[in-house]
Parts: structure tokens; C-alpha cells; sequence
């Protein structure tokens, strides 16, 4: 009798080896290497339920459009961050932090969708039924059509929706899914590449919405191949610290929408509450008159978004001073400070400068340079900024001030939370002539920018 063949499959990039490495070869991760039972597939072999047809090309001007397409998920911050609803027949996968909300958000998105569409099937492989019903009580669900499914192997679950016929999929999560015509074990990459697979054939076939829901590693990315991202037509993560209230969804990849949108949450008793106006909640507790603090306005995906953004400047009591930053870039940070020493005369090299985006949001737009440099600026004067002024804008290293995209949309968030002032690039203040109570301030360069704030 023939051995069977293995092979070495790392858990982290799917790299397959004839032996065991210590160190994988592709992504450098060492110890990620598991030794798997190579299959060789069948000539003729098949999955039940998924039967050969005959296809033919359709051409481009003969399909209609699929705007109108889209199905609401009863839940506003969801649907924008899928891009206006959900396409029936994607394929969606979302990641966070143990505990962050994931389970909560879909349970609540099955509630709306069984109500108003028909049957919904969700799929535990972590959780019994008894305690899916306990947190659904706890939510304040109460939905007839919701189906609750507390198994692992994939092909009862196929077996239990060619009977069920659901219009739409949760399951949670993609790791405990498992092929018994795969002898890996569940959660390896020869198992989670499997079951995506065969749950995008089963979402494009029958045309319904698939959620999985995927575990997080240690350096933040969704446990598994990377291929699994690329499987998918949507990515979502789950973003926020367990000392805040509020939960960010950001859509990493999405076919059918804008990459980088993002929908809050607020988490509260009941589950998750979209919040409808994301900037009036992160600058709620903005100190007034207080030097190193600063309004910019900055654009997630479509969305304007004023955050908070503060500095301190203290002396240090070594040679060479500290740099620390939350929320923003800290390399992006230094880049700053240098231009200010060398362009403005600030001179930081013996002071210890931190930085932190109020509110817990990370930023990495390039808009949010000029509020980095004032709130800079400002508490090494220690001279407050007007509490009325908000600014934005990209700085070059020559201490130049870039347009940016999407300028009246900032300036108009800013005027309808009360500003009355914005610093912005002058090549951007061409469109902004006609709004009423608001003071568009042109600037080309960085010390233009801090004369006109000090």
C-alpha cells in the first residue's frame, strides 16, 4: 500500500514545502509551518450539489443594471459600509478583536434581514444554540425566520440549506468550518481555503449574501492564508478599544462600494446603535482654550469627519527626546517636526513631543498634516487655537501646503458643527465663495498657516 504524501503548509501565507522549515520561506514567520495529507483530486470528482452546465458568454450591453439590487440590512452604518445595501450573492468577511462586537453586529443584521426578507441561517460552530438565544434576549431579538444552526461540518450545513432554502448565511466563524473530504484540521489553510470556496460558489449559485466571520491574530490580520481576503468580494474589520464606547467598522476591500468607508457604532446595553453624526460625538469632550489642541477635518472613504487632534511639547530630562504618537503615523510625525525645525525654526530636538488622535480613530490621511503641525506649533508656544477654527491640509517638506480632495465637503461638515474659521489650502478655497458663516483662510505655506492661527 502506497504512503500517503504530506507536505508543509504554512498557516500564515499558504507557502506549501516538501519538508519542515523553521523559518517559511515567502513570509519570514518562523515556526508556521504544519505538516498536511497532500490529496490528489479525482478525475470526475465532484461536491454534491454543485452539477456541471453549460455556459455561454452574455454580452456587456445585454445585462441589466443591478443598482436597484441592492437589499437593506435594516442597519443604516452597515449599508454604508457596504456601499448602499447589500448585493445579493456576495461574498462578505469580517475580522475583529475577540469581543469587539462582531457576533452582536451580524446577529442583529440576521434580525433585520429575517424580518423583512425570509428565512436566515445562521451558523455557529463556537456557540450552542442556548446561548445564541440568550444574547438574541439580552439584544431585544425577537425574529420568527432566523434559523439557528450549531455545527462545524460543512457538508451538513450545505445538506441543511438545500432544505432550508435561507436568503441569507452567517457564519461564525470561518475557522471552525471544516471538509471531511479534507483530513487537515480545522482552522489549518488547506480548511478555511476550502470552505470560503465553497461558500462563494454557494453565494454567486444562489444568488444570497454569505457573512463569515473571521478569527484576528496577534499582528491584527484574519487568521489564515491571505488568499481567504482575496476570495472574498467584501473585507470588513472591526476597529476600537475596549475603554470606548464606540465600535468603527472599515470596509478594507469591497467589489460593490468604496474601499475605506467606515461605519460607528455606539456599544450599548442593547447592542449596536449606529451613530448619526460621528463628528459632534468624537469632539464632545473638547477642552476649550487649551494650548495643543485642534480640530482638522479629515474624509473616511465618503464620509467628512472632524476629530480632535493634541500635542504636548514638555522638556526632557535626557539628550535626545521622546516621540510617541496614537492614532497618526509616527514616522509621518517625525517628517513633520523635522520641516518645522528646519523651515520654521521650531526647535524640538530637546523636547519630548506626543501626539494623539482624541477619541480612539486612527487617521492616515495626508489632509490631517496641517492639524499635526498646529497642535505642535501650539504647545510649544503654549498659546491656545481658536475653539471656532478647524484646519486641514497636506504639508510638503519644503513646508508647502497641498491641496486636498474633497475640500467644500470638509468645510461644509465644519460649518454645520458651528466653526466659523477653517485654515485650508489656497488652491482649494475657489469653490467655497457662497457659504454663509464660514471664513475660508487660504494658505500656501506653513508659516502662513501658524500666522494666521497665532
Amino acid at each position: 500500500m502506497k504512503k500517503p504524501e504530506t507536505i508543509f503548509v504554512c498557516q500564515s501565507c499558504g507557502h506549501q514545502s516538501r519538508k519542515w522549515l523553521g523559518k517559511c520561506s515567502e513570509c519570514g514567520e518562523w515556526n508556521s509551518l504544519i505538516e498536511e495529507r497532500a490529496q490528489a483530486t479525482r478525475k470526475g470528482a465532484g461536491r454534491s450539489g454543485f452539477k456541471l452546465r453549460e455556459v455561454a458568454a452574455v454580452a456587456y450591453s445585454e445585462i441589466e443594471s443591478q443598482d436597484e439590487a441592492r437589499v437593506s440590512s435594516g442597519v443604516t452604518e452597515f449599508d454604508r459600509v457596504l456601499g448602499g445595501g447589500i448585493v445579493p450573492g456576495t461574498l462578505v468577511l469580517i475580522g475583529g478583536d475577540p469581543g469587539i462586537g462582531k457576533s452582536t453586529l451580524l446577529l442583529q443584521v440576521a434580525d433585520k434581514l429575517s424580518a423583512n426578507e425570509g428565512a436566515v441561517l445562521y451558523v455557529s460552530g463556537e456557540e450552542s444554540e442556548r446561548q445564541i438565544k440568550l444574547r438574541g434576549e439580552r439584544l431585544g431579538i425577537g425574529a420568527k425566520n432566523l434559523y439557528l444552526l450549531p455545527e462545524t461540518n460543512l457538508e451538513n450545513i450545505f445538506h441543511e440549506v438545500e432544505r432550508l432554502n435561507p436568503t441569507a448565511i452567517v457564519v461564525d466563524s470561518i475557522q471552525t468550518v471544516f471538509s471531511a473530504m479534507i483530513e487537515s484540521a480545522p482552522g489549518s489553510v488547506s480548511q478555511v481555503r476550502e470552505a470560503a470556496h465553497q461558500f462563494l460558489l454557494l453565494a454567486k449559485n444562489r444568488t444570497i449574501p454569505i457573512f463569515l466571520i473571521g478569527h484576528i491574530t496577534k499582528d491584527g490580520s484574519i487568521a489564515g492564508p491571505k488568499a481567504l481576503e482575496h476570495v472574498v468580494d467584501t473585507v470588513l474589520y472591526f476597529e476600537g478599544e475596549r475603554h470606548h464606547n464606540h465600535r468603527i467598522v472599515r470596509a478594507v476591500k469591497n467589489r460593490f462600494g468604496a474601499a475605506n468607508e467606515i461605519g460607528i457604532f455606539e456599544m450599548t446595553g442593547s447592542g449596536l446603535v449606529p451613530v448619526a453624526n460621528p463628528s459632534q460625538m468624537f469632539l464632545q469632550e473638547r477642552p476649550q482654550n487649551v494650548a495643543g489642541s485642534v480640530v482638522t477635518a479629515c474624509m473616511e472613504g465618503t464620509r467628512p469627519l472632524l476629530v480632535e487632534i493634541q500635542a504636548l511639547v514638555s522638556k526632557t530630562k535626557y539628550g535626545t527626546g521622546r516621540r510617541m504618537t496614537q492614532g497618526v503615523d509616527q514616522n509621518r510625525v517625525a517628517l513633520l517636526m523635522a520641516m518645522l525645525e528646519r523651515r520654521v525654526g521650531v526647535e524640538l530636538l530637546g523636547d519630548d513631543v506626543f501626539v494623539n488622535i482624541a477619541g480612539g480613530l486612527e487617521v492616515d490621511e495626508p489632509a490631517v498634516d496641517l492639524g499635526v503641525v498646529a497642535a505642535i506649533a501650539s504647545s510649544f508656544r503654549n498659546t491656545p487655537i481658536d475653539a471656532q477654527t478647524a484646519v486641514f491640509g497636506e504639508v510638503g517638506l519644503t513646508g508647502e501646503v497641498r491641496a486636498t480632495t474633497q475640500a467644500v465637503v470638509r468645510a461644509r461638515e465644519a460649518q454645520a458643527l458651528g466653526f466659523k474659521t477653517i485654515i485650508m489650502p489656497s488652491s482649494n478655497t475657489s469653490g467655497l465663495e457662497r457659504m454663509l458663516g464660514l471664513r475660508a483662510v487660504g494658505v500656501r505655506s506653513v508659516e502662513e498657516a501658524l500666522d494666521a492661527l497665532f
